[in-house]
């Protein structure tokens, strides 16, 4: 097999039939595919998120990123969709699931597919993650520093709640990565996390890394780091290899 990989901006629909806008990417070669939904971070459906969608297809994933800020403002760049959504008050938990949902059963019925899908989101998204594996049938799903998963969102902060009522619905296992430096989410608030979880019998994987913050897998800001990025990938790929690699 090899590493080739066809990417392009495509159009699904959510559990409403709604239409927006996505990124597919998807190995040139193979059956029994397994599949990735990567759910942005708050900055947007930006040019360091489709490159994610990119490397999980070489990785050989079938992988798409719903668009979750195209409802604001159709067409327009990353960042002033962003700022749109920002302005709205967020993205609602119920349309986010909703995206997700479309995004799953598209993936799922392509014939090149295992039937298999995970979800993994970055920042907001890894809050957004985690919220979609406690409504949909999911078969792994990571949060990487995803904010409010725990803890109290401020007055005015474009996430409406956390997920402490949610979280004993988990359904699938869970593969958690965090900065020790982050405030949000704090260490503490990765403690109340893992608390839940071990309480409610959840399979799930915590990581934390010292020397790192918000944002630490992302090479085009100062937040990178490269040795919590690197063991980061590492994780992924073998927590993705584990869940969604059978048929």
């Amino acid at each position: 097999m090899s590493d080739g990989i066809i990417a392009e901006t495509i159009t699904i629909t959510d559990h409403n039939g709604d239409a927006i806008e996505a990124y597919f990417a998807r190995p040139i070669d193979g059956n029994a595919q397994p599949s990735v939904v990567v759910l942005h971070h708050m900055p947007g459906y930006d040019r360091s998120s489709k490159e994610i969608v990119r490397t999980f297809a070489v990785y050989g994933y079938a992988t798409v990123m719903p668009n979750l800020h195209h409802r604001y403002a159709p067409g327009a760049r990353a960042s002033d969709a962003a700022a749109a959504a920002r302005e709205a008050g967020g993205v609602p938990d119920e349309q986010c699931v909703g995206d997700f949902e479309g995004a799953a059963r598209m993936l799922r019925a392509r014939t090149e597919g295992n039937g298999r899908v995970g979800v993994i989101g970055y920042c907001s998204g890894g809050r957004q993650s985690v919220l979609a594996a406690c409504h949909l049938d999911v078969d792994a799903a990571v949060d990487c520093y995803g904010a409010f998963v725990t803890g109290t969102p401020p007055e005015g902060f474009p996430i409406p709640s956390n997920l402490v009522d949610q979280l004993p619905d988990l359904r699938c296992p869970l593969l958690g990565l965090f900065g020790n430096e982050d405030k949000y989410p704090t260490p503490e608030h990765v403690d109340e996390l893992e608390a839940i979880l071990a309480g409610h019998g959840k399979t799930y994987e915590i990581h934390r890394y010292d020397d790192a913050g918000h944002a630490f897998f992302a090479v085009d800001r100062p937040s990178y780091r490269v040795a919590a990025a690197n063991d980061g990938w590492e994780r992924i790929a073998a927590f993705f290899a584990r869940y969604l690699n059978e048929s």
